[in-house]
This record gives C-alpha cells, structure tokens and sequence, in this order.
C-alpha cells in the first residue's frame, strides 16, 4: 500500500493547492489605536493553555504585520457560521484604511488592547506581543492573552478547498 496514488512534485502542484485540503478556523484579527486594522486570518492557532500562548501568522509585507508590530498587541475575533461576509470584508484589499474600514461592522473596543472585538464572534482574544519569529515570508507572532470570552454556541466558520463552509 502506499501513501501517494501518485507521487506529485511542487512542479505539478503548489504547497497553497495542497494546504486547501486543510480546514481551518476562520478569525479576523485587529489592531487599535494609531495602527487600527484588521485583517482575515486562518493561520491562527492557540499553542498553550499555561501560560496562555497563541499564535498567528502574518506576511511581512501585510498592513497587518506593521501594525502588529507598531502597537505590540492584537485581538482575535473567531468567526461564526453567519459572518461568511464579514471575513470576506476584511480579507479585500479594496477596503478603506484605517479605522474607517470598521465603520461598516458592529464592534466594540476590547479592554485589554482597544482593539476592535466583532459583534456576533464565537470567541474574542486579546493579546500583547510576547515573541516573534521568522518564517519564511511570514512573521510568527506569539501572543500572551490578556483576556478571553466565549461567545454564542454556533455553527464555526471554516475555510477548506479555497472556501467558506458552514461547521456545527
């Protein structure tokens, strides 16, 4: 038995083609204050319960990355099965800058960060900036939570096969 029905290089595909098999949560990550933004993410995930460590990965030539970078704190919204366009909102690089582009989107400022917290997440997660690496065009950044709320039981927002679906 083998493990490949065939043996595919990265000629014949790419590691984006191959990562679509993967289904991921779906977050829209924010900042606050002077280098308000957000930003779709899927590359996010929790790596520690003590102390409490999460992560997320951000391009470095991403607005995001800047911000990240500038205010040393983020917060996490986890989206839910209804915010299909809210996600879409923030992963178009067509959106406005700054803190207009949340002037479209229920959200409240997060106690820990400013940060913006959207309305109608299935979590929120506020954090500061404990480490950064390096990760080929990415940016791994490790954040401390400061604070955390479980919202609503719903279905989850997924990405898989290069699109959003529906999870209870």
């Amino acid at each position: 038995m083998t493990v490949y029905d065939s043996a595919l290089t990265m000629e014949e595909t790419t590691l984006r083609d191959a990562m679509s098999r993967f289904a991921t949560g779906v977050s829209v990550v924010t900042v606050g204050g002077e280098h308000t933004h957000g930003m779709t993410a899927n590359a996010f995930t929790c790596v520690s319960l003590d102390p409490p460590l999460v992560l997320c990965c951000v391009a470095r030539k991403a607005t995001m990355h800047a911000a990240i970078e500038g205010a040393r704190r983020f917060a996490v919204s986890v989206m839910g099965g209804d915010q299909e366009r809210t996600a879409r909102y923030f992963a178009d690089k067509r959106r406005p800058r700054g803190r207009a582009q949340f002037d479209v989107v229920d959200w409240q400022p997060g106690p820990h960060t400013g940060a913006p917290l959207l309305s109608g997440a299935l979590a929120w997660l506020e954090c500061e900036v404990a480490q950064w690496h390096e990760g080929g065009d990415h940016t791994i950044f490790l954040g401390r939570v400061l604070g955390c709320r479980r919202g609503p039981d719903s279905p989850a927002l997924l990405f898989y096969g290069s699109d959003f679906h529906q999870i209870r």
